[in-house]
């Protein structure tokens, strides 16, 4: 490490190379955003307005379960899940299905030897770690919206679906922005799901983790971790 003042380290975030990781890693932290939302927006609007009683701790059960077991638990169980020999495949078989799976691993922006080593794998193993913490905002959110304005909302002639659109998604806001933040963030900073879930394509917490860990270049990995920020 040459340890002098200089913007060369800042520079080099501007290379083809790192501009690649940067705006891959930004694309899949977006999708993982919208994913999570158009998931995890109807789970919480049903918890907070229709589950009741035993029934709606059991919901928060299984939706607060996975945060109880160690992420690399989670991760390796779903490393074998999306393996090749893994249950989805054995599913997919028996429901002679393959061929979408097939189809989907031979095109070329998500497709890999299996679900374990391809770009469509990390971004369901992302969805599944962050999902509650989409669902636990919007939840929260939802679950304020006091009952008098979908009650007024239906009185001046309002479609359930118009309610919706335009009362309790609005009100919702908030939650769905903390969810984003949530999913987003840690999608974008996170370096371990896509060094064993997916193939060689590096993301922005992956270059960080090698600069500083394998090649020891400390400036650069501290450069780059300004790309996130």
């Amino acid at each position: 490490v040459v340890r002098e003042v200089g913007w060369s380290n800042f520079l080099d975030i501007f290379s083809p190379a790192n501009l690649d990781v940067a705006a891959r890693s930004t694309l899949m932290a977006i999708t993982v955003t919208v994913a999570c939302t158009l998931i995890g927006f109807p789970l919480a609007y049903y918890m907070a307005r229709y589950a009741k009683g035993p029934y709606k701790a059991a919901l928060y059960v299984a939706v607060m379960l996975p945060l109880w077991s160690s992420y690399l638990v989670r991760l390796y169980a779903w490393k074998l899940l999306l393996a090749k020999e893994g249950a989805i495949s054995w599913v997919l078989q028996q429901l002679q299905m393959q061929w979408l799976l097939d189809a989907l691993l031979a095109t070329p922006v998500i497709g890999g030897s299996s679900l374990s080593f391809s770009p469509i794998g990390t971004f369901i193993v992302f969805v599944y770690m962050w999902l509650p913490f989409m669902i636990l905002p919007i939840m929260a959110a939802i679950e304020r919206i006091p009952n008098s304005y979908l009650e007024a909302s239906a009185d001046l002639g309002a479609k359930p679906a118009q309610t919706l659109r335009q009362v309790i998604v609005p009100l919702a806001m908030p939650g769905i922005a903390a969810g984003s933040i949530f999913t987003f963030s840690l999608t974008l900073g996170d370096y371990i799901i896509p060094q064993v879930i997916g193939n060689s394509t590096l993301y922005i917490g992956q270059v960080v983790y090698r600069q500083q860990g394998v090649a020891g270049n400390l400036p650069f990995a501290a450069a780059f971790s300004l790309v996130p920020i």
